[in-house]
């Protein structure tokens, strides 16, 4: 299970910089800007590529930053395919205020896309020389496109036989679900809409995962806790996996790697448990670095180890 394909409806370039203090009507002096490819599905590959696998990113690109995206990417030696726009491709922007390290993120709208760019969309999928094991679809919609698109997605992975993980939200979300998917990452609030019931907290949570793996709508929720770590809920399993402490900059590109961990783990042949903490390792070393900078491999086998060692044991078989 090694043929790994990333899916991102809304590509992004991200700027990032800092500035001494945030001060308003002034010329504020920045650092020098890092550029880099952004995007759900375009950071998962990048994750995957630190991790040591290699996964194909499909994605839009319109007008010249269109162009620097594929180059930003290129650099990065990811394989990918693109879906032209004639919408161009939008850019954000993050600033640190350095003088107490908050963060302010900047999201741009997103390309529309026609009618015909979507029906490309399908069209390159079905275009892939071989059917992928896992496709990734994560991220927002762009503007104007109808959520139903994503099931459209999820209809296609099941017809092709590639074990679908889905990260994104609202309506979008549920149209990925009514299909049925492989693996859902929601956070506790995406998880109450797809459940039903007005809030969830970390008790609740497992229940409310349980009754959508019920329906047969998915096979296993992780549900994201933020800096509480995550739940892992399956037919037969629910754990409760704890973030480790680290010294958070940045939550820029988190749950992209936490997806990228997770994914990695699986193909190969990881136990799920194991693939959870792989994903919480993951997300946890994004946050250590500023900006729009992904984990440091280092930093990521630090965590790993460090929640292997108190993954609890299995109960004994009576």
């Amino acid at each position: 299970m090694n043929n790994v394909v990333t899916l991102t409806l809304n590509p992004a370039i991200d700027k990032s910089t800092a500035v001494p203090k945030l001060v308003p009507e002034q010329k504020l002096r920045c650092d020098p800007p890092k550029i880099e490819p952004g995007g759900g599905g375009i950071n998962v590959a990048r994750a995957l590529k630190r991790l040591g696998l290699d996964a194909q990113a499909i994605f839009v690109a319109g007008g010249p930053p269109g162009e620097v995206l594929q180059q930003l990417i290129s650099q990065e030696g990811i394989a990918y395919q693109t879906v032209p726009t004639a919408a161009w491709t939008r850019e954000n922007f993050i600033v640190v205020d350095a003088s107490n390290n908050q963060q302010f993120r900047f999201g741009m709208p997103g390309t529309t896309l026609t009618a015909t760019e979507q029906a490309q969309v399908l069209a390159t999928l079905d275009a892939l020389p071989a059917r992928p094991d896992v496709l990734v679809a994560s991220g927002s919609l762009p503007q104007g496109m109808p959520p139903e698109f994503m099931g459209n997605i999820a209809r296609w992975a099941r017809q092709a036989g590639a074990k679908l993980i889905v990260d994104t939200s609202g309506d979008a979300l549920q149209a990925a679900v009514n299909e049925g998917v492989y693996l859902l990452k929601p956070n506790l609030g995406e998880l109450s809409k797809l459940a039903g019931v007005e809030t969830l907290d970390s008790e609740s949570a497992a229940d409310a995962a349980r009754s959508i793996i019920a329906q047969g709508k998915c096979e296993i929720v992780v549900v994201s806790l933020g800096p509480n770590g995550a739940c892992l809920v399956t037919r037969d399993e629910e754990e409760y996996i704890p973030a480790p402490a680290v010294r958070k900059r940045s939550t820029v590109g988190a749950g992209d790697s936490m997806v990228a961990g997770m994914v990695f783990a699986l193909c190969q042949g990881r136990p799920m448990r194991e693939a959870v903490r792989l994903g919480v390792a993951c997300g946890s070393a994004a946050t250590m670095n500023s900006g729009t900078e992904l984990f440091h491999t280092a930093d990521v086998e630090k965590l790993f180890q460090w929640l292997l060692r108190t993954m609890p044991r299995p109960a004994p078989v009576s």
